[in-house]
This record gives structure tokens, sequence and C-alpha cells, in this order.
């Protein structure tokens, strides 16, 4: 056995030692709030897409044995990408090796990986696609026909797990198949809007789903933003009392949409909307924009501040990992004393910067001009930053969960195409931009006042 086989050898043994642990510390899963509602799908064989129904369907296949299934997958996906990234450059670089598999034990990112979650679903799916192709690629060879099947059959399912996941996997793939910006445009595009157009269908008809009411909840965020803005516009298809109603107790949020959503809040008021066609709601959106472009830009900019953790107080809550599951009837247990202890640890960790979205988003943007998109780490930089520039326009919630792929993917890429050694005026156009924000960040996080430790007091 060569050197070079030895080395990667120890690195996949690692890996497969980090993945047994982990499942053996953290089974069966810290089961959520939404992934109680998805397994009572799959018990009952009835689907709505309020949560993309394909994991429900993929849960299904095992519900006589609870979470730990989905927990493996996370996991197991989690694992392999990292493990054939580290061995596919362990010859040439041991030390940044070691430190890809060191970003799988990152506390609270771990902590994400193992809470059962579509996130999580889609992270993993993603990391181990990303993984495969990065075996081949980072040696320099050509990636086989049947590595590109596999590591498509996991994007695939990543795209349909999660709402959002195109915006980062159109990208990535882009990326790596074309070398010319032109096409990779081009391509992104064409996979988003095929994507997008053809999920509902896949949802609806294939796995079976019901219309929940998910798609229209963006529009009437957006809406009602606009409309408590602005003097009374009529052409919103809000009435009076709605937009008073609305503004007077407060139901925009930049946290999330959720007041809008729940009865006991503002939900009553939004109910004739459950059965408008979502396309009737944003054609409504549409032209409030073109009319009140200053509202709708400071609606979408105070969401993207909560969402990217930037000028936000102290413990800006659903950070942290969960350090327990969700009640349920279910039989779906709670991981033991050292997954506790393990979450624990790692909850101190969401005011330090490597919790703040808004932190590797600058440092994908430089890393992709350093760059230009090419190679292996341009395409994780790509992807990172189509996700994150998503959530200008598509994103109703500031759960840190959802920068669990992005914050992923530019970590991996700055190990591996250490770009910090490249343009000099980027890189330190890169640095100041970071210190920036670092600092602001530092004083917002210093300053303004602790909020509330709980959904429902966030709902108020």
């Amino acid at each position: 056995m060569t050197r070079t086989h030895s080395h990667r050898l120890r690195i996949i043994v690692a890996a497969l030692i980090l993945f047994g642990l982990s499942v053996t510390v953290f089974a069966p899963g810290f089961v959520q709030y939404d992934s109680v509602g998805q397994y009572a799908q799959a018990l009952t064989g009835q689907y709505d897409d309020w949560h993309p129904p394909i994991m429900a369907r993929l849960w299904s296949l095992f519900t006589g044995q609870g979470a730990a299934p989905m927990l493996v997958l996370q996991l197991g996906c989690w694992w392999l990408g990292l493990g054939l990234l580290a061995a596919a450059i362990v010859d040439r670089r041991p030390r940044a090796a070691l430190t890809v598999l060191a970003v799988g034990l990152v506390p609270p990112w771990l902590g994400w990986q193992v809470a059962i979650l579509k996130d999580a679903q889609m992270t993993g799916a993603t990391l181990g696609a990303v993984g495969i192709i990065g075996w081949w690629r980072l040696r320099g060879q050509v990636v086989p026909r049947g590595a590109w099947v596999a590591a498509g059959l996991l994007l695939a399912y990543a795209a349909l797990v999660r709402a959002n996941a195109i915006f980062a996997i159109a990208p990535l793939v882009a990326l790596l198949v074309a070398e010319r910006w032109s096409r990779r445009i081009a391509i992104t595009v064409a996979l988003t809007l095929v994507t997008l157009a053809a999920a509902p269908v896949i949802n609806h008809r294939l796995l079976g789903a019901s219309d929940s009411g998910v798609a229209r909840t963006q529009a009437l965020y957006d809406l009602a933003g606009i409309a408590v803005r602005v003097p009374y516009d009529s052409r919103m298809g809000l009435s009076p009392a709605e937009v008073a109603e609305i503004r007077g107790r407060h139901c925009v949020k930049p946290f999330f949409w959720d007041p809008l959503g729940e009865p006991a809040r503002c939900g009553t008021r939004l109910q004739r909307f459950e059965k408008t066609p979502p396309g009737q709601v944003y054609a409504k959106l549409a032209p409030a924009i073109l009319h009140h472009p200053l509202a709708y830009a400071e609606q979408r900019l105070a969401h993207v501040n909560s969402t990217w953790r930037f000028w936000v107080p102290a413990r800006w809550i659903n950070a942290a990992a969960p350090q327990g599951s969700e009640p349920n009837d279910y039989h779906l247990g709670q991981p033991g004393r050292i997954a506790l202890a393990w979450q624990k640890m790692a909850a101190p960790w969401v005011d330090t910067p490597i919790m703040w979205p808004i932190v590797w988003l600058v440092l994908a943007a430089g890393g992709l001009a350093v760059t230009r998109g090419n190679g292996f780490a341009g395409a994780l930089f790509g992807s990172a930053l189509g996700l994150e520039a998503s959530f200008l326009v598509i994103s109703v919630a500031s759960d840190f969960r959802y920068h669990l792929w992005p914050i992923m993917a530019c970590a991996l890429g700055l190990m591996i195409a250490k770009p910090w050694h490249g343009d000099r005026w980027i890189v330190r156009t890169t640095g100041a931009v970071l210190l920036v924000v670092l600092i602001l960040g530092g004083v917002a996080r210093a300053t303004l006042p602790v909020p509330p430790q709980s959904y429902d007091a966030m709902l108020l």
C-alpha cells in the first residue's frame, strides 16, 4: 500500500468512526415541531405541501423505526461528503484534510445536523453529492457517469426536500459543469425555473400532497409589510379594517411571518385568502411593489437583516441547536445525556461570528471573486451565495438552520481553495468589509435589548 493510499484509508476510517459515534450519541435525533407533523403524515398516508412531502414519503418507509433512520440518512450524507473531500486532498494537504473533518464537528453546526428537519436533510444530501463529485475533481480526474448519477439523485432529493434549495443547487451545478459565465448563468436560470415549475407538479400529482396554502405565505407577508408602511392603497386587495388591525397589533414582524398566520394574532383577518389561488395573491403583490418600491425594500431589508443576523441583539432566538425533541404521541424519543451535554455546550456559540450568516456571506463573496467562480471551491462559494441571495426576495423566517448549507459550503471552500492567498485587492477589500460587519454586529449585540426567548413571546 502506498503512502497516499494509507493516508486516504486513515481519513476514511476516521470519517466512519465519526459517523458511528455521531449516530450512537445522538440517536434517535432531536425531532422538531415541523417533523412531528411530517411523521404523522407518514403514518396516515395523508400528505400536504406545507413541508415538502418527499421527506414524509421517505419516512413512511421506516414508520416502525421512529426517527432513527432519518438521523442515519442525515449523518451518513454529512460524513460521506466530508470524508470524501478530506480523503481527496489528504495526500497533498494533510492538515487541510483534518480541518475538513473538523468542520463537521463544530458544535452548533453538528448540533443542527442531528435535528430531524428538512433543512438537515437538504444539507446532508447536498454535502453527500458534493463529496462524491469532489472525490474525483479534487484528484484531477474525470467524474464517472455513475458518480454523476449518484450525486444527481442526492441533489434532486435536496431540491425537493427544501423549497428554496434550488437557489443553492442550480449555481452549484452550473459552476461545476460550465466554464463560461454566459453558460453558467443560463444553466442556473434554466435549472431554477424548471425546478420551480416542476416541484408543485411532483408534490401534488406524483407524491399526492394536498394544497396547504403555503404558496401564499410569501406574497401575504410582503403585501402586509408594504401595506403597514404606506397610506391605504385599495389596489393591494386588503381592506382598511384589515390594514388597520395588522398595523395596530404589530403583526408584521421582521423576524418571521407567523403572526400573520396565527389565529390568536392576525390569522383570522387573512383567513379569506385560504381559498385564493396563489397566482391571484402574487398578482396583487407585483403592482404593490411597483407602486411602493421603497416600502417593499424596507420590508425585505428588515427581514434580511434579521435572517442574516447582522444588526440584531444578543441571543436572537432560533439559533441555538435544540436541546430536546418536541413532545409527541408517536414515541419519537429523546437522545441521551451525552447528546444533551453537547447541545448545551454548543449553546453559548450562538452569539459568536461563526453563527452570523452575514459573516459567511461576505466570505463567500470574497471567495467567489478570488476564484472567479472557477474550480471546485468556486462552485461551493457560488452555491452559498445563491441561497443567501434568494433570501432577499424569498424568505419569511429567520431561523439559523436555513443557513446551514451556505455556511458549510463557504467553510469548505475556504479550506479547499485558501482564497486569502489570492488577489490582494480582493482579499483586503473582503477583510475590510468583514471587519466592519464584525464591529457593527458586535455593537448591536452589546447595546440592543435582549429579545424574548420563546416562540410565543416573539409572536407578541
